[in-house]
């Protein structure tokens, strides 16, 4: 600390592969674009290559050698005061941390590994006391890490209102992006279908303009403003797009401005959101139905969120049952049906609405090779396995 002044990062993992993910994910960053990840190269003048991060994190830390920051993670059990309070934050002692901000103030505004500062490891634990002793002794809402990711972008992943509103009220910034442009807090809660925190986050701030977002909160009459009847696109429909991708554990992809593209991400989103208005007004302009954008369906978000409005009115509308796509990151879903992600979500109603529309139960998927029965075994939701079990489709993996 003395060495390097208040700029340094602190550890506070004790395993070494921590920080390999972390360099993994300042990489991904980086390359997205995302302006701290690429300064953080610029810094340290190294080229944005994956080797390159791990020199980048090790340096950010005050060490010159991945080595030298090795050696340091394995003395962290000794006492370090940052690793310390995070230890509090992981075991939800509100005490303990209380203690650590009163006897060393300054923690309240440190940063450890890629600029995670406390109050955003709080806000990830999704307990509101310790976000409450954060803000208390002065924690700085505005700061985002090197992927410009605040606490209240944490309230919006985790769709926690109570928590985002506690942050709101107490200054959070609304119109922060993070990994990418457009990735502020609303958007982030409107790609995970948060509906309940993406409304609360749209009374706080300007609303975006383009489709998806629009899309997403049910916005019909922004949806007509950016889609003509004939499915031509206003310039602003696919404007704020470069955000895409919640974490590094999602694949690479590039939006771009086919408006093909553009309208059926935005009907994703809308099933997500259960805004079953925008689905039929995005449908009857243009929109595919079974379109695969990025990472899901319409019809596979909508079972994954248990969005029963949306998931009927996709059928209706001529949404396969048994389309395979993807889903998440690539070790997730691939060739997966919206039974199986109604399964391993474990969201009951959502796999009798498919059932009932002829979804076939024992159809394997190409990346675990289950059906989803097995989905629902794997994810411990003995009711949904049960009734998969009753309608034939007991998994029989090869």
């Amino acid at each position: 600390m003395a060495a390097h002044d208040s700029g340094v990062q602190h550890a506070y993992h004790e395993d070494i592969d921590y920080y390999e993910g972390r360099a993994y994910g300042l990489y991904a960053s980086a390359r997205d674009g995302t302006e701290a990840a690429v300064e953080a190269f610029a810094r340290r003048q190294v080229p944005i290559t994956a080797a390159a991060a791990r020199v980048v994190v090790a340096r950010e830390h005050g060490f010159a050698s991945w080595a030298a920051l090795r050696r340091h993670v394995a003395t962290l059990r000794d006492g370090d005061p940052f690793a310390r309070a995070f230890r509090a934050i992981e075991s939800h002692d509100v005490d303990g941390l209380r203690a650590q901000l009163e006897r060393f103030p300054s923690l309240a505004t440190a940063v450890g590994t890629n600029g995670n500062d406390l109050v955003g490891m709080a806000a990830a634990t999704c307990d509101e006391r310790l976000v409450a002793v954060l803000i208390e002794h002065g924690a700085d809402l505005t700061h985002g890490n090197v992927h410009g990711w605040t606490a209240l972008h944490q309230a919006a992943y985790s769709g926690l209102p109570p928590l985002a509103r506690m942050l709101l009220d107490a200054g959070a910034p609304v119109g922060v992006s993070a990994r990418g442009e457009g990735g502020t807090p609303l958007v982030i809660a409107l790609f995970w279908g948060h509906r309940e925190t993406a409304e609360l986050l749209a009374q706080h701030g300007l609303l975006p303009t383009n489709l998806r977002a629009a899309a997403g909160l049910g916005r019909t009459d922004l949806i007509e403003a950016l889609v003509a009847p004939d499915g031509r696109l206003a310039p602003e429909a696919g404007s704020q797009r470069a955000y895409y991708r919640p974490h590094s554990g999602f694949p690479d992809w590039q939006p771009s401005d086919d408006p093909g593209e553009i309208r059926d991400e935005a009907l994703a989103w809308a099933a997500r959101n259960d805004r079953v208005a925008a689905l039929e007004l995005l449908a009857g302009r243009g929109a595919v139905i079974d379109a695969d954008v990025y990472r899901g369906t319409a019809l596979g978000w909508a079972a994954a969120c248990n969005r029963l409005d949306a998931i009927t009115c996709l059928l209706r509308l001529g949404a396969d049952p048994d389309r395979r796509a993807s889903f998440g990151g690539p070790d997730h879903g691939r060739a997966a049906t919206a039974l199986h992600l109604a399964a391993g979500a474990g969201q009951l109603e959502a796999v009798k609405l498919l059932l009932a529309a002829g979804a076939d139960p024992t159809i394997v998927d190409a990346r675990h090779e289950h059906t989803p029965h097995g989905w629902a075994v794997h994810g411990g939701h003995d009711a949904v396995a049960e009734l998969l079990r009753e309608r034939g489709g007991l998994n029989a993996p090869p």
